[in-house]
């Protein structure tokens, strides 16, 4: 472990040595949670871990069941608590659905849907001792408006928002919040590699955009920030699109 753990909130944030998942982590340590990141990649992680100040990471492959839960258990052994969880990990495939491969559907049905409703199930405990907890899955705008080619990551992402609803309103007595975030496209890695494997080009993406742009990381970790504290106490159960318009139409 990097820091000393902080009286102060407790966060994992999952895929979290890039992208996404590495700008949440970073925001959430400028603003003095103990953060902790989890990805499969360890020599990333150990870089980005050190380059935002963590408190640790945790190589895992949350495609296997045994690590959804070690990691809530480590992250407990390590800090304490378990105040805060960041469902951020996730893989894209674009693929006509006729030609979409059978290790592509299973390895998505297991790390964009079971993978973050066993962090739940593992962290629920833990925040219902406390009676305060915040759960935060990051979707994807493809799970709201449907992406052509994309039918098997759209499926996988449209499924936070029935899972918000329920367990925000399963939790919502004992002061645990669930939400949902829908990123457009968002200036990533992960964003680029889409747009190589899509039939458009990159300006042809941003001409479909009502702003004319891509989101910023920082954007989605500045909303995802808000979600975690005391002010958005009173969202839960909610599907917030993030997208500069795309969501419109």
């Amino acid at each position: 472990m990097n820091n000393q753990i902080k009286k102060n909130k407790t966060v994992l944030v999952t895929g979290a040595s890039k992208g996404i998942g590495k700008e949440i982590a970073k925001t959430f340590c400028e603003n003095g949670y103990n953060v902790f990141i989890c990805a499969r990649n360890e020599q990333l992680l150990k870089q980005t871990s050190e380059e935002i100040n963590a408190c640790g990471y945790f190589s895992v492959d949350l495609t296997n069941d045994s690590d959804c839960k070690k990691v809530i258990e480590d992250v407990v052994k390590a800090s304490g608590a378990i105040d805060i969880l960041i469902n951020n990990a996730g893989d894209y495939v674009y693929s006509p659905v006729e030609k979409t491969q059978e290790a592509d559907i299973e390895r998505l049905i297991k790390l964009n849907i079971k993978a973050p409703y066993l962090l739940c199930k593992y962290a629920v405990k833990y925040m219902k001792e406390k009676k305060w907890g915040r759960i935060i899955n990051i979707g994807s705008i493809s799970g709201v408006v449907g992406e052509a080619n994309a039918s098997l990551y759209s499926m996988t992402k449209s499924c936070f928002s029935g899972l918000s609803k329920a367990l925000g309103l399963e939790l919502a007595q004992y002061n645990i919040t669930v939400n949902t975030v829908n990123p457009g496209w968002v200036q990533t890695e992960l964003a680029q590699d889409a747009v190589e494997q899509s039939d458009f080009s990159y300006q042809e993406e941003i001409d479909m955009i009502p702003q004319k742009r891509f989101i910023q990381p920082e954007e989605i970790a500045k909303f995802v920030n808000y979600l975690a504290s005391e002010d958005a106490k009173g969202m839960t159960a909610q599907s917030i699109s993030l997208c500069a318009g795309l969501s419109a139409g």
